[in-house]
């Protein structure tokens, strides 16, 4: 407090404590006062402090009124007694409930002043921190997962051969084993966590930005999920979101940076923990009172620059490649009679540039250690798309047999989606209700013949057995089509104590239906060419704090044997 702000508080405390003393010894019966033929000196001071603002003029009359009562009382008592002495003022009983509103109004004018003034602000907190929201969650898992053991034990890893030097696929320079994946050893118990941490601050009437931070095991896009043990090893933190929102008009968002899924979707496509890069155009429009809206979203998503040194020991370097999601949503919100709502939406996405390219010949025996095409490998992949080799590598004509062919692999499909959506919500009693949900969704640019030529005959995935020796197109064993189908049943959204719902569902994932990279990483293990059905509950026993089981049993559509289920319990907090 500075010295100029001192002054008034201190006369302003100095004269409600004056008054507050005067009261108690009021109401003690210890004052005496000069009395001359007009006012007593307490009636005087009464006024006094009405002049000055101690006393509202409610309680002051109040005192008055008592005080001359008593006054005239005092004084015919004191005459009939013949015991009273010159100058005696008898002191008037002050009511409790008069006292507390004399302290109340004598406490709200000083604090009052002092917040007007600038002296002080009780119990309120910075301006800029009531313009920020903490928001996140913890979960805790135990995880199993069960492997048939009549699945196929050679399943290869093919993320971890583009994530390192490429496997040699020349039996008479390397005849080891590429990686590969569990597919029959079951993992019974694997305690997992989930945590994340964002703050948003409304900077500004149309403004607003976030950010947050989550566990994971990697960089991957698909889960923020982190698998504790590795010698009780600190966790890491990745940076998950960071994003800027601007809302220029009613109805319209533009938020950009690395921001939430902002389209209406579920995890047959994106998993439930992608966040977005890039920048996404929302808008939401009510028309007239009948209950109907519309919303539209147009999202412009980078998913990988090429490298701006791409070939690094080329005096020679390429132009950027860049890989792309473009995507527009349009649909519609529905409330109509007894607390019924439909949601419909229909969305295309078009993703650019992300299937593989033949390279050009490349002499890596002569020591060249990149290929035109690398560029083309997928930067994140699960399983199930169908792929091809990426290297078009010259033999060493001094000793082709003996040339080694460390190959990449790249998506042999082009992905356009068309994607439909559709939600039907009912109550039925007891405060309950049923949710239906259906998703499809339809890679327009599936074309086996247009696979085979990109790949120039080298599939390596999803391919099955010529009829006469001789693999075609034909052979190619994929799909193009997915959907889900899902049935919710209870409290559809958790809310308090005692709230429960459970949930039974199918999917059917086709091997190039859309790309395996981004959907939920749960079902099957992740990706594509899966099919299966899945069910599970929830049950919230505290206040933000559920508890959820669920199943999933999936097996491939087509090739190897592959069934895989997975069970997990888990207990989820919110704040």
């Amino acid at each position: 407090m500075t010295r100029s702000n001192s002054f008034p508080v201190l006369r302003h405390l100095r004269r409600s404590a004056v008054a507050t003393g005067i009261v108690l010894a009021l109401a003690s019966g210890g004052v005496h006062a000069q009395q001359g033929g007009g006012e007593s000196t307490m009636i005087k001071l009464i006024r006094g402090l009405m002049d000055s603002g101690a006393l509202t003029p409610e309680a002051g009359q109040a005192l008055l009124l008592e005080a001359q009562r008593d006054a005239a009382a005092s004084t015919t008592a004191s005459t009939a007694a013949g015991t009273a002495q010159a100058g005696d003022v008898r002191v008037p009983y002050i009511p409790q409930t008069v006292r507390d509103e004399i302290r109340d109004e004598l406490k709200a004018s000083v604090m009052t002043e002092a917040k007007a003034n600038g002296w002080a602000a009780p119990d309120q907190v910075p301006e800029w921190t009531q313009r920020l929201r903490v928001q996140g969650d913890v979960r805790v898992r135990n995880e199993s997962r069960l492997y048939s053991e009549r699945n196929s034990d050679i399943e290869v890893d093919w993320a971890r051969i583009n994530a390192g030097n490429g496997y040699d696929v020349n039996g008479n320079t390397h005849l080891g084993l590429p990686p590969l994946r569990n597919n029959r050893q079951d993992r019974n118990n694997s305690w997992r966590i989930r945590a994340r941490l964002g703050v948003v601050a409304d900077l500004g009437e149309h403004t607003r930005a976030g950010v947050r931070l989550a566990t994971g095991n990697d960089n991957g896009p698909v889960s923020s999920t982190q698998t504790l043990g590795g010698g009780l090893a600190k966790k890491d933190v990745w940076l998950d979101q960071a994003w800027l929102s601007w809302a220029p008009v009613q109805g319209l968002e533009v938020i950009g940076g690395r921001f939430g899924n902002p389209y209406w979707s579920t995890d047959t496509l994106f998993s439930n923990d992608l966040n977005f890069d890039g920048v996404a155009f929302k808008y939401r429009q009510a028309l007239g009172d009948g209950g109907l809206s519309l919303f539209a979203t147009l999202g412009l998503t980078p998913l990988e620059y090429s490298s701006d040194g791409f070939p690094n020991t080329s005096q020679s370097k390429m132009k950027s490649e860049n890989k792309w999601l473009n995507g527009l949503q349009v649909g519609a919100d529905w409330q109509f009679g007894n607390e019924q709502k439909l949601r419909a939406a229909v969305g295309y996405f078009d993703f650019r540039n992300i299937a593989g390219e033949y390279s050009q010949p490349c002499a890596l025996y002569a020591g060249a250690d990149f290929c035109s095409s690398d560029w083309s490998r997928p930067a994140f992949m699960q399983k199930g798309n169908t792929l091809m080799l990426l290297r078009n590598i010259a033999l060493n004509p001094l000793d082709p047999a003996n040339t080694p062919m460390p190959q990449y692999v790249g998506l042999a499909s082009e992905f356009e989606l068309l994607d439909l959506n559709l939600a039907w919500e009912t109550p039925l009693f007891a405060g309950y209700a049923l949710r239906l949900e259906g998703h499809g969704i339809k890679n327009l640019a599936f074309d086996r013949n247009a696979m085979w030529r990109r790949a120039q005959g080298g599939i390596v995935t999803n391919l099955a057995t010529a009829a006469n020796g001789v693999a075609g197109p034909q052979d190619i064993d994929s799909g193009d089509m997915a959907y889900m189908a899902q049935a919710t049943f209870g409290h559809l959204a958790l809310k308090q104590a005692g709230d429960w719902n459970l949930w039974l569902g199918y999917k059917r994932l086709e091997a190039d239906a859309l790309p395996d990279a981004y959907n939920d990483s749960n079902f099957h293990l992740g990706g594509t060419n899966a099919k299966g059905y899945y069910l599970g509950s929830s049950y919230m026993f505290d206040r933000n704090v559920s508890l959820t089981g669920r199943w999933m049993a999936a097996k491939e559509i087509t090739g190897a044997p592959q069934s895989i289920d997975v069970f997990q319990l888990e207990v989820n907090a919110g704040f």
